[in-house]
This record gives structure tokens, sequence and C-alpha cells, in this order.
């Protein structure tokens, strides 16, 4: 278990009343604020001061879990794909047919954007993308869901493994695209119109696969041919 924060604020100070809590605990509900405060302010106009009296600790405390401001926020990155990372995951491991597979990874990152929209819009903020540490976060994170589609696909769709990353990883980037897109343009449509137009549009591809030789399409399931 871990021992509770060394550095909360002494009796008497503004932030007396904070509860005593884990590390752990402590960092979470450190991250949980940053991303209320940075949601609320952007990022540049956003203090490590802000942050810390809107979690009620005092700076010192916020100083231990994080060195600074940019730190801060790249863990806070980390937390949120590694949050959509898993439900993800959980996703494909919860469907039978190919068919589900690529309908879970659309209708899950539309779901991430309905229970997280703060983290999400932060995260996928283009005008934070010019961080390269963001950027290299990102990459991992698609070439990390991109293996786990690409894991489910290729064995069983006969595509060799390059090839199936190559389709994973831009199934992934389009669904992630398009998300944004429509959370900015809503005139698109509804959630569930946009929803099964990308879906239309991926697994369509994907089900009339063939070689550059013109060879037959993916062995797909009885399930899958729908």
């Amino acid at each position: 278990m871990n021992a509770p924060d060394s550095r909360e604020a002494p009796s008497g100070t503004p932030h007396a009343r904070a509860r005593r809590m884990s590390r752990d605990q402590r960092r979470e509900q450190l991250l949980d604020t940053a991303l209320r405060v940075f949601s609320d302010g952007g990022y540049h106009a956003t203090s490590m001061d802000e942050i810390a009296a809107a979690a009620g600790v005092s700076k010192p405390v916020l100083y231990q879990h994080f060195p600074g401001k940019r730190e801060l926020f790249l863990a806070l990155v980390q937390y949120t794909l590694t949050d959509l990372s898993q439900r993800l995951e959980d996703s494909l491991s919860a469907a039978d047919t190919h068919r589900d597979r690529v309908q879970n990874v659309i209708v899950t990152h539309f779901d991430f954007v309905y229970t997280q929209p703060q983290a999400y819009r932060l995260v996928f903020n283009a005008d934070l993308m010019s961080f390269p540490e963001v950027a290299a976060q990102l990459d991992e994170f698609y070439q990390g869901v991109a293996n786990a589609v690409a894991a489910r696909l290729g064995p069983h769709t006969g595509v060799p493994h390059p090839q199936a990353m190559l389709l994973s990883r831009g199934l992934v980037h389009m669904v992630q695209t398009s998300v944004v897109y429509w959370t900015r343009y809503q005139e698109t449509g509804s959630r569930q119109e946009v929803q099964d137009r990308i879906f239309r549009l991926a697994w369509g591809g994907i089900k009339s696969l063939g070689d550059e030789h013109g060879e037959p399409a993916p062995r797909l399931s009885r399930n899958d041919q729908d």
C-alpha cells in the first residue's frame, strides 16, 4: 500500500481540508483536476498555481508529483491514451466477428468522446501536436491499437501481417480524424448516421479486399458476410 502523500498542507492553511490520499490516488486526482483546468483555460494560459488551487493542495504537493507544467500535460496525455487504448482492446476482445470488431473500434471512439469530451479534445488538439513528445505518444497509441486490430484480422482473413498493419493503421486514423471532424461540424449528421457511414466505408473496403494480383478476397466467416 502506498504511504499517504507526505507534503499535505499543515492544519490552519488554506489547503488543510485536503483529504489525505495515497500517492497514486493523489496523482490521479491531480490529473483529473489538470484536465478540467487545461480544458477551461487552454494549455498555454494555465499555470501550475491554478492547478494546485483547483486541486486544493499546496504547490509543493503538485511539484512532488510533476516537476513542471509540460510534464504534467504529457502525463495527462498518456493517462488519456492509456484509457482509450484499454477501451479499444476490451471492445475488440468482446467481438465475435471481424464485422463486429471494425464496428466496435468506431463505436468505442464515439463513446469516448461522449464520456470523456474534455480529454478527447485536449489530447487530439492539433495545436498541441507540435510538441514532439505528444506526437511520439500519439504515434505509439496508433501503433498499439493497429497491432491489436491486425492481430485479430490478419490470421483469420489470410492477409499477411504487414498488410494487416497497414490496413489497421489506416482504419484507426480514419476513425479518429472522422470523429474529431464530426465534433467540430455536427451538421454532417447525427452520431448514429456518422457512425454508420464510417462503418460502411471501412467494412466495405475490408470485406472486398483482394491482393494486387486480383486473388479472392479474404476468407470471412458466415457472420462476417453481412
